[in-house]
């Protein structure tokens, strides 16, 4: 007898793993865990300073994975709530413990010295930040989804792009100091950073999430000349061009209420179409009346 006959309730409620993309999502969480063991010293000396970089690379490796699996989870049709989970779950360990363990042996267990706690403080509220950043999506997520609806916009900044910021800068400072790969006292940045992440995560600034740019996309010819030089800029300035890219991300959420809402639809792409009443496209800007979302 067929097992599909005999077990219907059984097979119904067994998830959906769809092949392509969770491969992605289990690079993102090795690149996560491989970024960790660099950290605490597993394949090089404590003493070596060169594990930071390998940390970070990891780190960067796992956001281009992060990108790539729901890209292509949408593209083929395969979104699913286990890839959701799975997702989260990746995240937490690639850009929630161990950015936090990054900054933390750079620079926090400094602070162990002189305020008995503050260091590992510091690390544990970007933590949890992060994981209630994720809980809240994943609520969010599953609601649109019961409603048939997907939302073009992130609320509070990506774990992501938060880890992104911390490794991106970190490996901008280690570039500046030179060959002995130490930080000065620069380092001392990297705490208020985490603090504002930690905010920001868990804040309503809305952040776009560029979901309706695939292959298909059509750009203006100067988008893409723009993007021609901006990747090749990226992969030749590596040290400092990421840092460049993942700040101007985090500016972008914080000033975007006060940018114009044609500015917003050509640089977003998943805006709604700007149209009046009668259904044609706006061409008169007027978001100047618009107030900006509500930080809390």
């Amino acid at each position: 007898m067929d097992i599909r006959a005999k077990c219907p309730v059984m097979l119904e409620r067994e998830p959906r793993i769809y092949l392509l993309p969770n491969l992605m999502t289990a690079g993102n969480l090795l690149c996560g865990f491989m970024a960790i063991l660099h950290i605490v010293g597993r394949f090089q000396p404590q003493e070596d300073n060169h594990r930071y970089l390998w940390a970070i690379g990891f780190i960067l490796v796992a956001c281009v994975f992060d990108a790539l699996d729901g890209r292509l989870a949408r593209m083929s049709g395969q979104s699913s709530d286990f890839g959701r989970e799975f997702d989260s779950i990746a995240d937490i360990v690639s850009f929630g413990i161990a950015p936090a363990l990054l900054v933390h042996d750079i620079v926090l267990a400094e602070f162990e010295q002189t305020v008995k706690g503050l260091g590992w403080l510091i690390a544990c509220v970007y933590l949890v930040c992060g994981a209630m950043r994720l809980a809240r999506f994943n609520c969010i997520a599953a609601r649109d989804a019961a409603n048939g609806t997907s939302s073009k916009f992130f609320s509070g900044c990506p774990i992501p792009a938060a880890a992104g910021v911390i490794v991106s800068l970190t490996l901008t400072l280690l570039w500046l100091e030179g060959n002995d790969r130490t930080i000065g006292s620069w380092k001392y940045v990297l705490p208020v950073l985490m603090v504002l992440l930690s905010y920001l995560m868990v804040s309503k600034v809305e952040y776009p999430s560029f979901k309706s740019i695939n292959w298909k996309t059509r750009r203006s010819f100067h988008w893409v000349i723009i993007s021609i030089i901006v990747l090749a800029f990226t992969v030749k300035a590596w040290q400092w061009m990421p840092s460049v890219l993942f700040v101007t991300y985090l500016g972008y959420g914080l000033v975007r209420p006060w940018v114009s809402r044609k500015w917003r639809h050509e640089i977003e792409e998943g805006a709604e179409p700007l149209t009046d009443e009668k259904g044609a496209t706006e061409i008169i800007d007027d978001t100047s009346k618009q107030d900006p979302p509500s930080l809390i």
